[in-house]
Parts: structure tokens; sequence; C-alpha cells
């Protein structure tokens, strides 16, 4: 749930930025570039902050868990990529 929110978030935050069709006879990778860049990192702080307050809520038994989640996070805004450019 906390990845669909985000993507579309970030999507809408992005929205203005990269061009929508990359095939096109100029060069259109400079803009789409800064998207990517944006994205990736308000995903990263997205998912540090929720790491964040979970590792503070979470009991101590749990806390173990987190970290292979963050990776997983991590790992899931670089595959949002795809759709995002689409």
């Amino acid at each position: 749930m906390f990845e669909v929110v985000a993507y579309q978030l970030l999507k809408f935050a992005t929205a203005g930025l990269g061009m929508p069709d990359q095939f096109q006879p100029d060069n259109t990778i400079v803009s789409n570039w800064v998207k990517t860049v944006v994205f990736l990192l308000l995903h990263l702080t997205l998912v540090v902050v929720a790491v964040l307050v979970l590792s503070n809520r979470l009991p101590r038994h749990y806390r173990g868990q987190v970290m292979g989640w963050f990776y997983l996070a991590v790992l899931a805004g670089f595959v949002l990529l795809i759709p995002l450019f689409g």
C-alpha cells in the first residue's frame, strides 16, 4: 500500500518534468534524467522517513525486519521507474 501511494504522489510531483515522448529526434535525455533523479531522491526520502517512524513505533522484537523492508523498498524505487516512463 505504501508503494502505491508513494508512486502516485511522486508521479504527480514529477508530472511537469521530462518529456512524454522519448523517441524524438531532438535530445530528451537531460530532462528525463532530471525527472528520474528527482523521483528516486524523493522516493528514497519517503522510504527513510517511513523507516525512521516505524523503527520508533515498533516493538524491539520486530525492528530487525525493518531493514529487510527498507532494502526491498529501495529496489522497488528503481522498478517504479518502468511504469513512470512507460
